[in-house]
């Protein structure tokens, strides 16, 4: 059973960075892409960031690209997500996620491509 549990949210301003872990127990890391998505109030959830089995193969939303860095330690179970100079709009209830499609793929960047979840971290950005 794979458990997914991300940590690291919280409430900051804007302009500041905030780094989210997530960890992964139940089965060997590297069977898995790992990737973050992002659920704002009354919106959709969307995709953040995701990166291939090994980390050879990044994908960034648009909105978060030059600010957000996925970044992964396979001998620790565990996926980051750096974010820097965040926004107002940031805000949102952040997921991690592995996917069993390891290696590069365009479904990374799609929720459907996931296979497990965690129950998300908190991000909250002040103006």
């Amino acid at each position: 059973q794979v458990q997914l549990v991300e940590s690291g949210g919280g409430l900051v301003q804007a302009g500041d960075s905030l780094r989210l872990s997530c960890v992964l127990s139940g089965r060997t890391f590297t069977e898995y892409a790992m990737g973050w998505f992002r659920q704002a109030p009354e919106k959709e959830r969307e995709f953040v960031a995701a990166l291939t089995w090994s980390g050879g193969n990044k994908y960034y939303a648009d909105s978060g690209k030059g600010r957000f860095t996925i970044f992964r330690d396979n001998s620790r179970n565990t996926v980051w997500l750096q974010m820097n100079s965040l926004k107002p709009e940031d805000t949102a209830v952040y997921y991690c996620a592995a996917s069993v499609q390891r290696f590069a793929s365009d479904v990374l960047m799609r929720s459907e491509g996931y296979n497990y979840w965690g129950r998300g971290t908190q991000v909250t950005v002040s103006s």
